[in-house]
């Protein structure tokens, strides 16, 4: 089985919709997935994530399934740097988070303080649980940090959401933090992530990345990827985001 991971475009967040670099963006990438095969597909109830998947659904003449738990994942905590206000659980400022060696654990990152505080592994555990609950139906059970292979196919699914979101899933599949992927990688605007069973032993499966956030259908069109998945690469670089 596969999983593709899609990224919504570039987002205008205010109207939860795409700019216009992200329509183009939705644009180009239909290109290439309307060229796929899908045996199932899965889509965030946010705009910026319908809007994305739009132009891909229209090609292939195909409806999604929209599922709550692909929304932008909603916990927020008391950040250390903000006291005044919540933030998203998943965006701390790398002197702080780094600082808690629990962060980096698969088991305990969720047990930090603040994280407790602002219930995020109960969150993350329903869209682990709601996430495991589809690739069930599709004949692979989660046991353990493995999946048993109850009806092993070659099916491909996809799944149009967010960042956030994303990270969690791929954390959850490969048995990482998701603070390490939160900040340890970047996935532009449409970006694709492709994730395949490998069944070495039979009836044992596990997920491989193999790919991540690939924006080549964005070089294809002459297309430089936008920068919102990014922090400024020097402090100085006024034109990049810092916050």
């Amino acid at each position: 089985m596969k999983l593709v991971i899609v990224r919504h475009g570039d987002p205008d967040y205010e109207h939860d919709t795409l700019t216009e670099i992200g329509w183009k963006e939705a644009e180009l990438l239909s290109g290439r997935l309307s060229k796929m095969h899908f045996d199932g597909i899965y889509c965030s109830p946010r705009g910026r994530a319908r809007d994305t998947a739009a132009p891909t659904l229209q090609k292939l003449g195909r409806e999604a399934q929209i599922c709550d738990w692909l929304q932008e994942f909603p916990a927020q905590i008391w950040r250390p740097d903000c006291p005044g206000h919540r933030q998203i659980a998943w965006d701390w400022l790398p002197q702080d988070w780094t600082a808690h060696p629990e962060f980096y654990d698969p088991d305990r990152w969720a047990d930090n303080a603040v994280m407790r505080e602002g219930h995020v592994g109960e969150q993350v555990s329903e869209v682990n649980r709601q996430f495991d609950a589809l690739l069930a139906e599709w004949g692979y059970e989660r046991d353990g940090r493995v999946y048993r292979a109850v009806r092993p196919s070659n099916d491909t699914l996809l799944f149009f959401c967010h960042f956030g979101l994303g990270s969690i899933l791929l954390g959850h599949l490969i048995g990482v933090s998701p603070m390490v992927l939160w900040h340890g990688t970047a996935v532009a605007p449409t970006g694709v992530t492709t994730v395949a069973t490998e069944e070495r032993v039979r009836g044992t499966a596990s997920f491989r990345i193999l790919q991540l956030g690939d924006i080549s259908h964005l070089y294809a069109g002459g297309r430089e990827p936008s920068f919102s998945a990014r922090f400024c690469e020097c402090y100085d670089n006024v034109d990049e985001r810092h916050v």
